[in-house]
């Protein structure tokens, strides 16, 4: 029997104090367009306050900006290329990047659209999570049953090329457009491979993605939760499929995280509230000491005492390494699969006007014993590899080897 649940509906994305420099560079932005020109000609240096990294108001000389934009829009040889929202987002893109953080980053209103759109469970590409990795395409994680995963995408391949251009000077914007696009339609991709002395081409045909949060069934008296994505509905739809398994009388369960590139912080929280009580889940530590947060379970606990396995492999990062690291410091269960991808940071979605929004990390998280596992990932107890042999036939060792641990336990 196996069961699934789709999200359907938005949920609010947790707001967070953390880009007043932004906004007032927006803010300066609009105002200094009108006046800027007559203020160079004057040779006065346009000027704004702004909220300077330690907190303080702090006057910026803007006439570097300035005279750059100037000097574009009155030289570039193509004037019809220049579209001044775009010229803006540029130049706001430039300045998050400057941070040189993988995960924060802008996104223009299409982008937003469709990152809510993936949080929502639809959207139309390949079916795979990315990031920049030292400054290389690098894929996190392919989506379970995506035609990235059907065509041979893997946990930390770097993408070289797409459709034959060069992805080394690409944001991760450019590099999510260039490979995203309409179902039925295909992109090629050539990456680099650990182990591998030669670039692998992969082609993938584009499909519509529809990611189920939660898709669970019993293997004898043991049942599996395959957790996709930690989004809008996860906790709803995790609850409810709790409910039904507990009807089950499961001697065992396995909480299938492989691939499950991670979601909303709250999802995590959740899901461990199910299977630890009086615990500590994790620690988020912000920039200022004084807002770190300890976060404990917060449900019933309805399976605290049911034998637990959790499955992770290169694949599975944020939300889906806390809840790993959460049972494997409190002993609660066992963890099975190979080392997780890394990412011990927080990240908060801010929508700002004219429907763009900005991705800024705003804490780190370490697991309840203060690790934190940016890029070193979760060891598992027992590491055990599922080769790409084993996937072209079929086999499952890693989940073979959950059932057989539960089995020796009593389970």
């Amino acid at each position: 029997m196996k069961n699934s649940y789709s999200s359907k509906e938005t949920s609010t994305t947790p707001r967070y104090i953390g880009i007043f420099v932004l906004i007032s560079f927006v803010f300066m932005l609009g105002w200094n367009a009108g006046v800027t020109h007559n203020q160079i000609e004057q040779g006065v240096a346009p000027q704004a306050t702004v909220t300077s990294p330690s907190g303080q108001a702090e006057i910026v000389n803007m006439k570097l900006f300035w005279d750059a934009w100037n000097i574009l829009s009155s030289n570039y040889v193509d004037p019809h290329s220049l579209v001044t929202e775009e010229m803006i987002f540029g130049a706001i893109k430039g300045m998050v990047a400057s941070v040189d953080d993988p995960y924060t980053n802008f996104m223009t209103p299409k982008e937003n659209r469709e990152f809510q759109e993936s949080m929502q469970g639809h959207l139309e590409g390949i079916g795979a999570e990315l990031t920049l990795r030292n400054g290389m395409l690098t894929v996190i994680s392919p989506l379970k049953n995506s035609p990235a995963q059907n065509a041979g995408l893997q946990p930390e391949d770097i993408i070289y090329e797409v459709d034959g251009t060069s992805t080394e000077n690409m944001t991760l914007e450019q590099a999510v457009m260039a490979i995203r696009g309409k179902k039925g339609t295909a992109v090629v991709l050539t990456v680099l491979r650990k182990n591998y002395n030669e670039p692998i081409t992969i082609r993938i045909v584009r499909d519509m993605i529809n990611i189920n949060s939660i898709d669970w069934e019993m293997e004898g008296d043991i049942a599996v939760i395959e957790i996709n994505q930690f989004g809008d509905n996860t906790k709803q739809e995790f609850s409810k499929a709790i409910s039904e398994i507990l009807l089950e009388r499961p001697t065992g369960v396995i909480l299938d995280l492989r691939y499950n590139g991670g979601g909303y912080l709250d999802g995590a929280v959740d899901i461990v509230s199910e299977f630890l009580e009086k615990e500590k889940v994790v620690t988020i530590k912000r920039r200022n000491p004084e807002d770190d947060e300890v976060i404990y379970v917060n449900g019933q606990a309805r399976m605290a005492k049911i034998p637990l396995v959790i499955l992770i492999n290169k694949g599975s990062a944020s939300a889906s390494e806390i809840v790993a690291g959460a049972v494997q410091d409190h002993n609660r269960g066992t963890v099975i699969g190979e080392e997780s991808f890394g990412k011990g940071t927080v990240q908060t979605v801010e929508n700002l006007i004219g429907g763009s929004s900005l991705r800024v990390t705003i804490a780190k998280w370490f697991t309840p014993n203060d690790q934190n596992i940016n890029e070193s990932g979760i060891t598992p107890d027992i590491v055990i590899e599922r080769t790409i042999e084993d996937f072209e036939s079929g086999d499952d060792p890693q989940l073979e080897k959950a059932i057989e641990h539960l089995e020796t336990l009593g389970a």
